[in-house]
């Protein structure tokens, strides 16, 4: 047996509605799979069926926890575990530059109300790792009132460096969702994580987001954030949060090489097709860059071109907001 949603997700990234999800009844085991691989060898061998049975779906939603993990073998940097699960499907990109890549696939539609799910990220002692997502989240109501979660754990070792750029959380009409980033960093480890969220589709009000952002830095906290849009949240679209935007988004980048000057910067020449404010944080390594515009394709410029401030690529008429140590 199955039950099916009456809310499919519209076309995202890369990504085409097929009409109802389908998803497994409670008390039916969905198959995951975890890929494991001995440092230095290029052949994967599959933990084969049975491998996990995390991922198992409840009459309030599914439960699921996806992992990775990279090791640096001395030459090159190593997947030792990528371990699918639920909605998650962990797909191996070939390396660039001696950084591991790591595509997440959505194997299902979610999160749907009730849900509860998890991405574990680690990079190890110098490895080098980047994770994307292939198509947009998109938070649909589900077939119970209870909120879906989102924890996105993400931790760099010593000397590790460690790129999170996912696509754009959709936040849809009638649904729930609570997200968190927890972020563990070595004293010197590379950060850069990148979000995007995007308040409805096409002529639709949101449905309710609320989203926390905490950092650590050598066991001390570096960042705190905590945000809340649509349904209960007071004042979400006042003039002093987003006003008429519905995009909007964030950048953090943490290098132990960068000093960020005090002077925050703005970037945006139209405030009411959008703008970003990049500031440092107490720590002078690190800095935030956040962003709000009417459009998703107004948002990713901004957040490109702070991106290409923070990494030293802004040509040289721009503003220069760090220095080298």
């Amino acid at each position: 047996m199955t039950r099916t949603t009456d809310s499919a997700p519209l076309p995202g990234p890369g990504r085409e509605a097929t009409g109802p999800v389908q998803r497994a009844a409670p008390g039916r085991v969905r198959p995951t799979g975890t890929e494991h691989h001995d440092a230095g060898h290029d052949s994967p061998r599959s933990a084969g069926a049975g491998a996990s049975e995390e991922s198992v779906p409840h009459p309030s939603g599914v439960h699921a926890t996806a992992r990775i993990r990279a090791e640096h073998n001395g030459r090159t940097t190593t997947l030792p575990l990528l371990h699918s699960d639920g909605p998650f499907h962990l797909r191996r990109l070939r390396c660039h530059d001696e950084r591991a890549r790591v595509n997440v696939l959505g194997a299902m539609s979610a999160p749907l109300g009730g849900d509860r799910l998890a991405l574990d990220i680690t990079a190890d002692t110098r490895a080098r790792l980047d994770v994307t997502t292939s198509a947009a989240t998109i938070a649909l109501r589900g077939s119970t009132t209870d909120p879906a979660t989102y924890d996105v754990r993400l931790t760099a070792g010593k000397d590790a460096s460690l790129i999170w750029l996912p696509q754009p959380l959709i936040s849809t009409r009638g649904s729930t969702l609570h997200q968190t980033y927890t972020v563990e960093l070595a004293s010197t480890a590379r950060l850069v994580l990148r979000e995007e969220q995007l308040l409805g589709r096409t002529a639709e009000p949101p449905g309710h987001l609320t989203t926390r952002l905490t950092v650590r830095r050598a066991g001390r906290l570096l960042l705190d954030q905590h945000t809340a849009y649509g349904g209960p949240a007071p004042a979400w679209d006042g003039p002093a949060v987003l006003g008429n935007h519905r995009a909007c988004g964030q950048l953090l980048v943490v290098r132990p090489d960068m000093t960020v000057l005090r002077e925050p910067v703005y970037l945006g020449d139209d405030p009411e097709a959008g703008s970003a404010v990049l500031a440092p944080l107490a720590d002078s390594s690190a800095l935030l860059v956040t962003a709000v515009a009417s459009t998703p394709a107004r948002l990713r410029d901004l957040l490109d071109t702070a991106l290409a401030h923070a990494e030293g690529n802004a040509s040289p008429a721009a503003p220069r907001i760090w220095s080298p140590r």
